[in-house]
């Protein structure tokens, strides 16, 4: 078994956040948006007391402004940018309108609180200053990866996991038993687990114990064929239909993928996609 585990936040949802647990450092939270934008709404930028920039919510500009308001604010206050904003001389590109609030000293303890909450893999909620818009910031646990395989395209979806900040377990034939469930515990709702096996024989009762777990997504490499045999063993070894029909396969976007590499982006960007889709509505 490898394992390679991110700092707390293996995304950048958790960045500002985690840089709030020092106090001296500002935070920004989007609380309205106006027309379209490219980031969500409760989006965070922090500001370090030496300037240093957490987490995105646009491009540099923006952020410079807000690390300029932020120096002048003598408390909690929500300020436009954008469409309908008094400071006619700074505009979106997207042309639309912001509502942002930027607290110049978050409470560090809520922050720690809530930072721990996430990295104890439990969702958290951190209250926000007194505002119109939005009460409190929820955020879920970063995306995790469990992975059973071998050979190269094990290998690949490791590495490019890691180079995306991706905590990822991998667990090759060499640390698991031949027809025996894994001595794991049970993922939880926010972990992604991948079977890239040749030889299918391994799968059963990994995928047995995957079922029987809260994880977002279960793939399995194969086609057509492969995924037809695999679900007449699961059947045969107890499975539910319902439950057979959570493990996708074949896996990915990509419809046939003819190297390692393609094959771990197609699946990490399907993965990407189902964990967005997880992202609390503020």
């Amino acid at each position: 078994m490898q394992t390679d585990h991110g700092l707390l936040t293996g995304d950048e949802e958790h960045a500002a956040l985690l840089a709030c647990c020092n106090p001296g450092t500002a935070l920004c939270t989007i609380v309205g948006i106006d027309g379209s934008f490219s980031r969500r709404l409760g989006a965070q930028l922090a500001i370090g007391p030496d300037g240093a920039l957490s987490g995105s919510l646009a491009d540099g500009c923006l952020e410079q402004q807000l690390a300029r308001d932020a120096r002048d604010c003598a408390g909690p206050v929500v300020k436009r940018y954008g469409r309908g904003s008094p400071q006619i001389d700074f505009r979106l590109p997207c042309g639309g309108g912001l509502d942002i609030l930027i607290d110049p000293a978050p409470d560090s303890m809520a922050c720690r609180d809530a930072a721990q909450r996430l990295q104890d893999r439990q969702m958290a909620v951190l209250p926000l200053a007194a505002n119109p818009f939005m009460q409190q910031r929820r955020y879920i646990p970063a995306l995790q990866l469990r992975v059973f395989g071998e050979g190269p395209e094990l290998a690949a979806l490791q590495r490019l996991a890691r180079a995306a900040g991706i905590a990822v377990e991998t667990f090759d034939p060499d640390s698991l038993s031949l027809g025996q469930m894994p001595a794991l515990d049970a993922a939880d709702a926010w972990t992604a687990v991948v079977l890239l096996f040749h030889d299918h024989e391994w799968e059963t009762p990994l995928l047995m114990h995957s079922l029987d777990s809260r994880a977002f997504y279960i793939g399995a490499q194969g086609g057509e064929s492969a995924r037809i045999s695999r679900t007449a063993q699961l059947m045969a070894a107890g499975a539910r239909e319902d439950d057979v029909a959570r493990i996708r396969g074949p896996i990915g976007t990509i419809a046939a993928c003819r190297t390692p590499t393609a094959l771990a982006l197609s699946i990490l960007s399907e993965i990407a996609g189902k964990y967005e889709a997880l992202q609390p509505a503020q």
